[in-house]
């Protein structure tokens, strides 16, 4: 049971880090990017790439992920994603996720669809166990844990107690107003967008070993960090981080114990939270 809620956890922080960034475009820019995905998928395929071809060091790929997609990010929010903010949600989901089977397509014809195998380095494969092997912990899921508490830490006092978190918000409340008080309001927002798109390559980093990467990975995912979004709420990095552990904690609970109800708990258990909080466990007052 012990080594079970270990996994939940170690998933749920996982997809915090996936989805965090997916968070913060529908929450704080308001603005619906479904091809969210496909920034975590380049950021695992540059790693596989890096460590397979390159002998790169594990450590160093995790860096380098975040800053390529970021990078990525960067650029795709100064020529495409910026004419589509203004644009109905409706149009969002469209291009977005028109952007989704495009990058489906694009890894399918370049890497080929065959899933990749990312070998962790020897010290990341060990087990520890607790108690008589009542807690079981591998060592790579304990990192997982580790780094995804510290991007939380880090990413709670940037939003809450920096100057560019309160100029964020400021953009988000009235951009008008954020831009006549001299707040470059574009280059936040191009700031805010390759941050959550460097988030998720580093999600996607990090996960390729335990979720498994092939080219339907912006596809497969795509329910999962939207169930993190819809009942975390959007207003918030705190929501999205409870709902992220409750996914993954009955996620992994269920495929233990029920195999074949294991996607019917994790459904059952989001209506239950959104027909008790519809706008998500955490609502900033005065928020969106």
């Amino acid at each position: 049971m012990l080594t079970i809620l270990f996994d939940g956890i170690a998933y749920g922080m996982l997809l915090f880090i996936l989805a965090v960034g997916l968070s913060v475009t529908m929450g704080l820019m308001n603005f619906i990017n479904l091809a969210h995905g496909a920034f975590a998928m380049a950021g695992g395929y540059l790693t596989v790439v890096l460590m397979q071809r390159f002998q790169v060091p594990f450590l160093l790929c995790l860096p380098l992920a975040f800053a390529a997609t970021a990078l990525l990010g960067a650029v795709m929010e100064r020529t495409l994603y910026r004419h589509m903010y203004k644009k109905p949600h409706l149009d969002q989901v469209l291009f977005s996720i028109g952007l989704a089977f495009m990058s489906v397509a694009s890894v399918d014809y370049l890497m080929g669809s065959q899933q990749q195998i990312m070998q962790l380095p020897d010290w990341l494969r060990g087990r520890t166990e607790l108690w008589d092997g009542a807690l079981g912990m591998g060592h790579y899921r304990l990192f997982i844990i580790a780094v995804c508490a510290a991007l939380t830490v880090g990413l709670q006092f940037i939003l809450a107690k920096t100057r560019f978190g309160s100029r964020l918000r400021a953009s988000v409340d009235d951009a008008r107003v954020a831009a006549g008080l001299g707040i470059r309001v574009n280059l936040i927002f191009a700031a805010t967008f390759a941050v959550g798109s460097g988030l998720a390559g580093l999600g996607g980093a990090l996960g390729a070993e335990v979720l498994g990467l092939d080219p339907t990975f912006p596809l497969k995912f795509m329910v999962y960090f939207l169930i993190v979004v819809a009942v975390g709420g959007t207003s918030s990095i705190t929501g999205p981080l409870w709902a992220a552990l409750l996914l993954g904690m009955a996620d992994v609970a269920g495929k233990y114990y029920m195999p074949k109800l294991g996607s019917f708990i994790v459904y059952s258990l989001m209506i239950a939270i959104l027909i008790w909080r519809p706008q998500g466990l955490f609502v900033r007052k005065g928020g969106r």
